[in-house]
């Protein structure tokens, strides 16, 4: 550590590099937190934990006993062992005793990406809920035809205010905010969407999960899915990169003509043969029709790649990475899988032998400082080698079942929930923070 200081002290290491390699050895050292503690409020198990995108200060639960709560990470309400333990109790909880709370479990709970007053509960009870965080009241309500399982917002909108929500009917509906009504139903799925989650790279992108085992790609600006995940298809390891490809691609723009040959003839179009016999040049005009019919049409319209199926199984989880380059999936085989979202094909990263949740759709999370993927693998939580497919760390602190797990990129903590109805705390072993240590006299370090 202190090579590198130096290193970057002298400007042989960039800042970023810097950045990169200090978050990246704080989130090896992961361990249970003894110095953090979130006294959970709930009576059910956790399906749902979000910490805040703005500023990494706020952390949203949901839970079975149709609750949701908000705890202050930052800042804890009381202190043990001297200051040395911060307890963070929930700011407020919203639940069966409140007169808009929903009725059945709360299955997901997500931030309004952009501000901290809003949040969105999608429940059981078919009922999707968007909350004011300052008076905790209902402010707008979607009413669903099925339970609903899992919700989200993308984080790059700038142009729309939608929720995507997946629900155990076969159409992925859009809920838009600005309107109060549904704005888009995606039709293309043969049985309940497990699980949504919206691109890294453009906000017209959504990719749903369902219980026929498909992952499908939508651009919302335009009808039908432009992508089908096939599991036979595959690629291996990642792509090369882009100075590499490019590299390779360079070449000399011109052939050489050969000895006895005439650039006229090298440059004569093909004949085709009709059915009168007679050869008729084909026009450019009808090929550059066709090439432009070959790219308008969806892959998902074709009856072939339409039944193509990601996992033996339903898709229980979905995440996308921060590069937005690459998806993570899990599905109900126990099976993970890595895909190379511009190819569409699977990257046949083998994933060492786990196993997952087959009835409900689990939560995972990924560290963009470094390429490890966090998987609730029933009463653990794995942290996976993205792309060697091992298991790098093995968190367990939980009696029962987890549910969803969430990485702070602020903190480098990670936060799990599950049936025993706990939130834990991952810190690094070494987590230095002022606010943490408890209520101190404020004095100078000036000599009198």
């Amino acid at each position: 550590m202190w090579r590198e200081i130096g290193d970057r002290e002298v400007g042989k290491l960039r800042p970023s590099s810097f950045s990169n390699r200090v978050k990246s050895t704080r989130i090896q050292t992961l361990q249970l937190s003894n110095q953090k503690e979130i006294v959970s409020p709930h009576r059910g198990s956790i399906n749902s934990l979000q910490v805040d995108l703005t500023e990494g200060r706020y952390l949203l639960s949901g839970a079975s006993d149709a609750s949701a709560a908000v705890f202050d990470i930052q800042r804890g309400t009381d202190y043990d062992g001297g200051g040395a333990i911060s307890k963070h109790k929930a700011i407020f909880v919203v639940d069966k005793q409140h007169e808009n709370g929903h009725k059945y479990a709360v299955s997901s709970a997500v931030w309004y990406p952009v501000d901290t007053g809003l949040f969105v509960t999608g429940s059981y009870d078919h009922h999707v809920n968007v909350w004011d965080t300052n008076t905790t009241q209902v402010v707008m309500n979607f009413k669903m035809p099925g339970k609903v399982y899992r919700t989200a917002m993308s984080s790059l909108a700038t142009s729309h205010m939608l929720i995507a929500a997946g629900t155990e009917d076969v159409q992925v509906r859009l809920c838009d905010i600005a309107s109060g009504a549904f704005a888009h139903t995606l039709s293309g799925h043969r049985d309940g969407v497990m699980t949504v989650e919206w691109s890294t790279s453009s906000e017209w992108v959504l990719v749903t999960g369902g219980c026929d085992g498909a992952i499908r790609f939508w651009d919302i600006r335009r009808a039908g899915c432009f992508l089908v995940l096939d599991q036979s298809q595959s690629q291996l390891g990642r792509r090369p990169l882009i100075l590499q490809r490019s590299s390779a691609n360079k070449g000399p723009t011109v052939k050489p003509v050969l000895a006895g040959q005439s650039s006229l003839g090298k440059a004569r179009a093909p004949q085709r043969k009709h059915s009168n016999g007679n050869g008729v040049k084909q026009s450019s005009t009808s090929k550059s029709l066709k090439g432009s019919m070959k790219q308008r049409l969806h892959p998902g319209m074709l009856s072939s790649q339409d039944r193509a199926t990601a996992h033996y199984g339903a898709v229980t989880g979905l995440k996308v990475t921060d590069d937005g380059m690459y998806l993570l999936s899990a599905g109900s085989d126990s099976r993970l899988r890595l895909w190379d979202i511009e190819s569409g094909c699977n990257t046949l990263v083998n994933f060492e032998t786990v196993r997952l949740q087959t009835s409900r759709p689990i939560q995972l999370a990924t560290s963009p400082n470094s390429p490890l993927a966090f998987v609730p693998c029933m009463t653990a939580v794995k942290a996976f080698d993205m792309w060697s497919g091992r298991t790098a760390l093995t968190f367990r602190g939980h009696y029962e079942h987890v549910n969803c797990c969430w990485f702070s990129l602020q903190d480098q903590e990670l936060y799990t929930g599950g049936n025993d109805r706990q939130i834990l705390v991952w810190s690094p072993s070494r987590l230095i923070s002022d606010e943490d240590e408890g209520p101190v006299k404020d004095v100078d370090n000036w000599s009198d």
